[in-house]
């Protein structure tokens, strides 16, 4: 399951960033919190892991705007989970990743994703 929402107003965390929207990301082995320092960002700047859905919302829930909690689809496999688009490390599906490059599904291909 993933959901996202953006923030009433921008937080500053403690590193002298912002925090706009952040997306939940609930999955059998924990879940996630993915934050976003601009409203348009695709990936997250920062990431946290909840022992529960509950603390998670007990933590953010006063925070995001009055559009609340948005569902979105999960990620295509191989994608990155904190991603708002098709995006993948590149040759991650062959077993083989090019950590730091990154492809994203356009036209029912993958090409080259430059941040």
């Amino acid at each position: 399951m993933r959901k996202y929402a953006r923030l009433k107003k921008p937080l500053k965390n403690d590193e002298n960033a912002v925090t706009c929207k952040i997306m939940l990301y609930k999955a059998e082995e924990g879940t996630y919190l993915f934050e976003y320092s601009s409203p348009d960002a695709v990936i997250c700047s920062s990431d946290r892991c909840y022992e529960s859905l509950e603390d998670l919302y007990d933590d953010w829930n006063e925070l995001i705007d009055e559009e609340g909690w948005i569902e979105m689809d999960d990620p295509l496999p191989y994608c990155q989970h904190d991603a708002f688009i098709p995006l993948r490390v590149k040759e991650r599906d062959t077993g083989k990743p090019e950590w730091g490059h990154f492809e994203t599904l356009k036209n029912g291909r993958w090409i080259e994703w430059t941040p």
